[in-house]
């Protein structure tokens, strides 16, 4: 019986879920599956969950570029922070949600994240996305003009809703089988688990579940 694929829910806007997909294709290769990636809008998420982003913490702002250089470094993968951040990362997402092959549209996630993380000139204008798609072998007028149709637009949407639903808070996530991932720091746990060596029991995530707070922040 084949395996599902890892649903890897992204946003261009983090620097983890770039440097989690230089990784998640060959650690899924690895394991008999494979990936599929899911654009979704990380503000979406943050404003559903009562979060804010870690960019907008300004102590935090700058150890995220220190901690993500140190990654990429280690990972031994292109690195360079986009001309600005944050940034708008919706016509991206949406040229990304507009191509149906799995294929194809991982070729585009590469080349997209190439352009915002790894050096290339960015994602905020329908000109450096255009490069970006083109870089991925694919029809860039075409998929410029599906980004702009409504049933795009409420296909970034759909997802963001389907992740908050799957219990997505953020971005990197993967979801595999029904157990979810996040975090660059969690591809190793994903592929314990793939490995079928999970060691979270069920008895031990309920006593969790059923723990009682004792003290509140508000």
């Amino acid at each position: 019986m084949p395996h599902t694929p890892i649903r890897f829910l992204l946003d261009y806007i983090s620097p983890y879920a770039y440097l989690a997909w230089t990784r998640l294709p060959a650690l899924a290769a690895r394991h008999g599956r494979t990936v599929e990636p899911v654009p979704v809008l990380l503000a979406g998420l943050l404003n559903a969950t009562g979060n804010i982003g870690p960019a907008e913490v300004a102590p935090k702002r700058v150890y995220i570029f220190k901690q993500t250089l140190r990654i990429a470094h280690a990972f031994n993968v292109p690195f360079a922070p986009p001309p600005a951040h944050p940034f708008n990362p919706l016509l991206a997402l949406r040229v990304t949600a507009a191509v149906e092959d799995l294929g194809a549209r991982s070729r585009l996630v590469s080349a997209l994240y190439a352009s915002a993380w790894g050096g290339g000139p960015g994602l905020e204008t329908p000109e450096t996305v255009g490069a970006a798609i083109q870089a991925a072998g694919l029809d860039a007028p075409a998929l410029l003009a599906a980004a702009q149709t409504q049933a795009v637009k409420d296909r970034v949407r759909s997802n963001t809703e389907a992740a908050l639903a799957a219990g997505a808070f953020g971005v990197p996530t993967y979801l595999a089988d029904d157990e979810l991932f996040f975090g660059v720091d969690s591809l190793e746990h994903l592929e314990q688990f793939l490995r079928g060596e999970d060691p979270l029991t069920p008895d031990a995530l309920e006593r969790w579940r059923t723990l009682p707070a004792s003290a509140s922040r508000r």
